[in-house]
């Protein structure tokens, strides 16, 4: 399994001088299986720059797009993700439900959002709606899980036949009170010895009151989630839109700070814009 981080940013783009070096594109995580399917992870900017690789190679384009939510920086990229555009793409969505891909549609391809209508989208375009937590991409096994995020979110487990796996859970709030889902111990189970655990990581214990309850963790919770779920690595994703290089420099320090001081064999990825990881 081969995972290439194309937008790593939380909320909103953030391009500039000061986020040239982690990049400024929103979520969107290339995963591409040992039976060389291709799933892509949230539909944020990010998407735009997997669509033009994924133009220049030979053939047609065929992609699992696996979204966590639809709030906008998960979705705002896909109008301009250049295989929509090209009549032999076949994109399947997974996995939402019959009135979010209605709103999906209506909100993205309405006609006042975006100039062009869903109707008249070239590429073909399935929804998928897997009736159990678990199904089948290719050579790999899909799992899903309810988070806790404003609105609902639900984060991915995928498991290759070639051994490798990655659990994707962003836009989640660790650390949460009473929290029902989304729990540090409900995600360290379903992460349990991932080789890759991707897991929101927006806000620092200071930004706390004032960010509580609006669905993305504290940098400390994430590396106790990865003390329990013992991933061979852990990158944090999903940074503050105003996070600069340098203060995702001093995160990083920390963090690989922090877990050596837990006695943890886990290694520290802070997320960047083109990063490439073989797992496995």
């Amino acid at each position: 399994m081969r995972v290439t981080f194309y937008g790593v940013r939380g909320s909103v783009p953030a391009p500039g001088p000061s986020t040239a070096r982690y990049g400024g594109n929103t979520s969107c995580v290339g995963v591409s299986l040992s039976d060389g399917s291709l799933i892509i992870l949230d539909a944020g900017t990010g998407i735009r720059t997997l669509g033009n690789e994924l133009v220049k190679l030979p053939g047609s384009t065929k992609a699992h797009l696996l979204l966590s939510h639809t709030h906008w920086d998960h979705i705002l990229g896909l109008p301009f993700f250049p295989p929509l555009w090209q009549s032999e793409t076949h994109l399947l969505v997974y996995p939402l439900s019959s009135d979010a891909q209605e709103r999906f549609q209506r909100t993205i391809f309405d006609d006042i959002h975006f100039p062009v209508s869903a109707n008249d989208i070239p590429s073909r375009i399935e929804f998928e709606k897997p009736t159990s937590e678990d199904w089948r991409i290719g050579s790999a096994r899909v799992q899903r899980i309810a988070l806790n995020h404003p609105g609902g979110a639900q984060g991915f487990r995928i498991d290759d036949d070639d051994g490798s796996s990655l659990a994707y859970l962003t836009d989640n709030e660790l650390g949460v009170e009473n929290a029902t889902q989304g729990t540090r111990d409900q995600l360290a189970k379903f992460a349990d010895g991932a080789s890759l655990l991707i897991h929101d990581s927006q806000y620092l214990r200071e930004d706390m009151p004032d960010k509580l309850g609006w669905g993305h963790s504290v940098v400390d919770d994430v590396l106790e989630l990865g003390v329990l779920a013992e991933p061979a690595r852990l990158a944090l994703f999903h940074h503050d839109p105003d996070r600069s290089d340098d203060a995702l420099d001093a995160i990083g320090d920390h963090a690989r700070h922090w877990l050596r001081e837990h006695s943890s064999e886990t290694d520290l990825v802070v997320a960047r814009e083109g990063l490439t990881l073989v797992l496995g």
